[in-house]
C-alpha cells in the first residue's frame, strides 16, 4: 500500500495566518493577574529553544489556556492559577507546566513523565503577544516548501527514514515529519537565510528541529527531544519520496496461525482474547500507550467509530503499555485516556512502554516496532491484517487515508458474515 503525501491547503495557511498574521494587544491586567490574550512561549532544550503560541481566555470557571503549534489547537485539560503561580496539567500524558508571574513574565518549568516514571525538566518562560518581534525581521534565503526524503541517525548510528513535507510563506515555514511508524506531529517555525528551525510542544511533545541548507539545496541538522536524546538529519528533494508498506512491517511468527493475548483490566480481572465474549466477533487489537501521541490520534478516532461498528460485530481491545511500573499509578494514567476520547471499549493493562517487552508479552508477533500497532482479527480468531503506526492529522491526507484503510478493512471483515449489511458507519 503506498501512500502519497500532498502539501498543505491554502485553508492550513488561513489558520496559520489568523493565529500570527496580526499582533493583537492582550488585555490589560493589574499585576497579579495573567494577561488575557495571545502569549508566545519557549522550551530550552540542549539545542535551543521550542517555540510555541499560548492563547489564555478568562471564563466564569477562571483561566483557559489554548497552545498553538502553526494551525493546530491544543485545549490545555487543567488550568490553575493562583498565589502567583499558573499550572498546566496535562493528565492523559501525566505532563506540566508551573510558572510563577513577576513583571509580566511567566517563568518555570515543564516537567515531562518517561518510561518508569523518569523525569525530565526543562526551563519554561512565556511573554505577552502573538510572537517574538525578531521572528519578522528574519529574511529566508531559501525555500524548503516541498517533499523530501530524509534519513535520521540515532546516536547508536541506527538509522531510520522519513519523509519530510514543508510549506513555506515568506519566512513562516509548516511541516511535519512522517516515518515508519508515525508522525513528529504538527511543527511550525522560521527560516533565516539558509537556515530552518521547526518545532513543537502539545502537552506531549518536546521537539526541536533545525538544519541549513547547503549550495546543492540538500539539508543537514539536529534533532532533539526533551532534554536527553537527540538525533541528526539529512533531507534531499524527492517528490516520489516514499516509506515501506505499514502492512508488512510486523507479522505472525512461523508456526503461529492465530493471536491471543491475556492481560488484567481496570478492575484486575484477566481478559483474554479466547473469551466467549469475542466468539464470532471481527476483534480490532491496538497496542498503545496514553504517553503516545499517534495513540491518541488512533484513540480519538477509534471511539468515533466503535459504537456503530459494535453494532456490527465488532471488537476493539486496547491493550496499554505504560510508562508506569506501579499497577496503580499505571491505571490512573489509562483512565485519564479513556475520560479525554469518552472510550467505550476494552482498555488492558499489558506492560510497561518498552518494545522488546511488548514482544516478549506477545509471543505470536515477529517483532514490535511501534505504538501504535493495529492488528485485525476475523471471526475465526485468524489474523488478517497488521498496521505499523498511525498517522495523525498533522499529516494531512495521510490522516484520511489512514482512516480510510482502517474502516476499509473492518468493512472487508465484516461483508464475509452471512448476515453483514451494507451499511458504512464511517
Amino acid at each position: 500500500m503506498r501512500r502519497v503525501f500532498v502539501t498543505f491547503s491554502t485553508f492550513f495557511w488561513l489558520l496559520l495566518l489568523g493565529a500570527c498574521g496580526s499582533e493583537p494587544e492582550t488585555e490589560a491586567a493589574n499585576p497579579d493577574s495573567v494577561r488575557i490574550g495571545p502569549w508566545h512561549a519557549n522550551i530550552t532544550v540542549p539545542g535551543g529553544d521550542i517555540k510555541f503560541g499560548m492563547e489564555v481566555a478568562g471564563t466564569d470557571a477562571g483561566l483557559e489556556v489554548t497552545l498553538i503549534n502553526g494551525s493546530e489547537r491544543v485545549r490545555v485539560p487543567a488550568v490553575d492559577w493562583r498565589d502567583g503561580e499558573l499550572t498546566l496539567r496535562f493528565p492523559a500524558f501525566n505532563n506540566e507546566i508551573r510558572a510563577r508571574l513577576k513583571d509580566d513574565i511567566l517563568s518555570g518549568t515543564l516537567t515531562l513523565v518517561k518510561r518508569y516514571g523518569k523525569t525530565q525538566v526543562m526551563p519554561f518562560v512565556a511573554r505577552p503577544g502573538a510572537r517574538p518581534a525578531d521572528d519578522d525581521a528574519r529574511a529566508a534565503a531559501a525555500d524548503l516548501s516541498g517533499r523530501w526524503a530524509v534519513t535520521f541517525t540515532e546516536p547508536d548510528e541506527t538509522r531510520y527514514p522519513a519523509i519530510g513535507e514543508f510549506s513555506q510563506r515568506g519566512n513562516r515555514l509548516l511541516g511535519t515529519f512522517l516515518t515508519q511508524t508515525g508522525d513528529y506531529r504538527y511543527l511550525g517555525g522560521v527560516v533565516d537565510g539558509k537556515s530552518m528551525e521547526l518545532s513543537t510542544f502539545d502537552g506531549a511533545h518536546a521537539f526541536l528541529f533545525t538544519a541549513t541548507v547547503d549550495e546543492a539545496g540538500q539539508v543537514a541538522g539536529k534533532f532533539w527531544s526533551g532534554t536527553e536524546h537527540q538525533e541528526t538529519w539529512t533531507g534531499v528533494r524527492d517528490a516520489n519520496a516514499s516509506l515501506a508498506d505499514p502492512t508488512t512491517l510486523t507479522k505472525l511468527k512461523p508456526g503461529y496461525d492465530k493471536f491471543t493475548f491475556e492481560f488484567p483490566d481496570l478492575d484486575g480481572e484477566n481478559v483474554s482474547l479466547d473469551d466467549p465474549r469475542f466468539d464470532d466477533k471481527i476483534v480490532v487489537v491496538t497496542l498503545a500507550g496514553s504517553w503516545c501521541p499517534n495513540c491518541h490520534d488512533e484513540a480519538a478516532f477509534m471511539s468515533e467509530i466503535y459504537p456503530a461498528y459494535r453494532e456490527r460485530g465488532v471488537e476493539v481491545v486496547a491493550l496499554m503499555f505504560e510508562h508506569l511500573e506501579e499497577r496503580t499509578a499505571a491505571i490512573e494514567q489509562i483512565r485519564q485516556f479513556r475520560e479525554k476520547f469518552g472510550i467505550e471499549y476494552v482498555t488492558l493493562l499489558a506492560g510497561i512502554s518498552d518494545k522488546t517487552l511488548a514482544n516478549e508479552a506477545l509471543p505470536a508477533l515477529d517483532k514490535v516496532l511501534a505504538f501504535p500497532t493495529t492488528i485485525f482479527v476475523d471471526r475465526e480468531g485468524v489474523v488478517r491484517e497488521i498496521h505499523t503506526g498511525f498517522s495523525g492529522p498533522g499529516t494531512g491526507k495521510h490522516y484520511d487515508e489512514t482512516r480510510q484503510y482502517i474502516t476499509g478493512v473492518i468493512d472487508s471483515l465484516i461483508a464475509e458474515l452471512p448476515d453483514a449489511t451494507a451499511s458504512d458507519p464511517s
